[in-house]
């Protein structure tokens, strides 16, 4: 009977989500903007709705060190403990990478306006779509649903369990972070047994992913009045050169890929610049003695932050040695946010994650090669907790506002139902 009631009550639990507790999570989660650095209220009111939703968890807002950047930033905690059980992480976070605000998102999206509103879904259309979901209340639904119906049938079922969802603060890239809140929560709690990250991702199970560092690339010269531009230095003002500048980058980036394409593993490397910043809009008739670049490169084991940032350096020094800004002053800053992490293939929880996701689809996870997207799962991994990441996959962008994330109802439920077969699968190995 031992080895007949895993399946049982992996049976029940998949009974156990059902398709309303989804939709009304993922409206819980999409009531109020949770912008990085700003997610308390979110996190507050999220945790009266589940309290009352699903009173067999502990439910708790643990704020963050308050500060300019961050002035209301905090981590929600749900938690379902019964008996002597190692304890399972299932982690995404609160805030989103957009914020919802003209003045953060217009520059990005080319959009302006209020951010789309949840659509739920229709017998037509069975599919939910609007703000944020990408970036990760979609994950953050299915997670909180698979996770509470986990703990509702152990209970139930006497099953000694130790469960934790924490859907954190500050969990999308800043070049200024406000601060991380799975660091917050791991200098403050006993480090788990096991993580899931839920979030978005390719279809299959990661069990390792890239780095990340920033890069600022900053040219200097005086300012000059546009009347008299063709005396300035660079001729023209440093804007009009900053062609150069970009496809000395883009130079960089080919040599730079090309040195780690002939890797096995699911982690690849990339490079992009997001942001350039000169002048002052209110003052146009100036030319500004200054130009920045900002670019994120994901990093792949074995990159030296130092090393990178050197070598872009003598790159971009090369590069402009003969064009107009070889004048002109140079520097080139690098950052590294955290290095690339990877779980032994052999540990548990990616043994459960597999079985579960092979019980689910009929087959094994598929092989991925190349994977550049990095999480909080690295912060994890990089404090010894074993780390498996995996999500609902997203549908078509929507060609009317970029901002609109969709999925299909049904890969929601899918994987509600195989972060609960994990959990349920590490938690009776961990007792048996």
């Amino acid at each position: 009977m031992e080895h007949e009631a895993p399946a049982a009550l992996r049976r029940a639990v998949a009974a156990a989500v059902h398709e309303t507790d989804l939709l009304d999570a993922l409206t819980a989660l999409c009531a109020q903007p949770s912008p990085h650095g700003r997610e308390g209220a979110a996190g507050r009111a999220l945790a009266d709705w589940a309290t009352a939703r699903h009173p067999h968890l502990r439910w708790r807002v643990e704020p963050l060190h308050r500060t300019p950047a961050a002035p209301d930033s905090a981590n929600l905690l749900a938690t379902s403990v019964l008996g002597d059980a190692p304890e399972l992480l299932v982690y995404s976070h609160l805030d989103t990478s957009l914020t919802g605000e003209d003045d953060f998102d217009a520059p990005i999206t080319g959009s302006t306006g209020p951010p789309p509103a949840l659509r739920l879904p229709t017998a037509a259309e069975p599919v939910v779509s609007g703000f944020g979901l990408g970036v990760a209340r979609a994950a953050a639904a299915a997670a909180l649903v698979g996770i509470a119906a986990t703990a509702r049938v152990c209970r139930s079922a006497g099953r000694p369990h130790r469960l934790t969802l924490l859907l954190a603060a500050a969990g999308t890239h800043r070049h200024e972070p406000a601060g991380s809140g799975v660091v917050h929560h791991l200098d403050h709690h006993p480090a788990p047994d096991a993580a899931i990250v839920a979030k978005s991702g390719p279809p299959t199970v990661l069990v390792a992913e890239p780095g990340a560092m920033f890069l600022r690339i900053r040219l200097t010269s005086r300012f000059h009045p546009v009347l008299s531009r063709r005396s300035a230095v660079p001729p023209g003002g440093l804007i009009a050169h900053a062609g150069v500048v970009i496809d000395a980058l883009e130079t960089f980036r080919r040599a730079h890929l090309a040195s780690r394409a002939d890797r096995t593993d699911q982690v690849g490397a990339e490079l992009g610049i997001g942001a350039v910043r000169a002048g002052q809009p209110d003052k146009p008739d100036l030319l500004p003695g200054v130009l920045e670049f900002d670019g994120y490169l994901v990093t792949v084991p074995g990159d030296d932050p130092a090393l990178i940032t050197e070598t872009l350096r003598a790159t971009l020094t090369d590069a402009l040695r003969h064009t107009p800004l070889r004048d002109c002053g140079l520097t080139v800053t690098g950052r590294a946010v955290h290095p690339a992490a990877a779980t032994p293939v052999d540990a548990p929880i990616c043994h459960h994650a597999h079985a579960a996701w092979q019980a689910t689809h009929g087959q094994p996870p598929p092989q991925v090669r190349g994977w550049t997207g990095s999480t909080d799962g690295v912060v994890l991994r990089g404090r010894g907790v074993p780390t498996v990441r995996l999500g609902p996959p997203p549908l078509a962008p929507d060609p009317t506002d970029p901002r609109r994330d969709s999925y299909a109802v049904a890969d929601l439920l899918r994987f509600a139902r195989l972060y609960a077969d994990i959990a349920l699968r590490h938690q009776h190995s961990s007792t048996e």
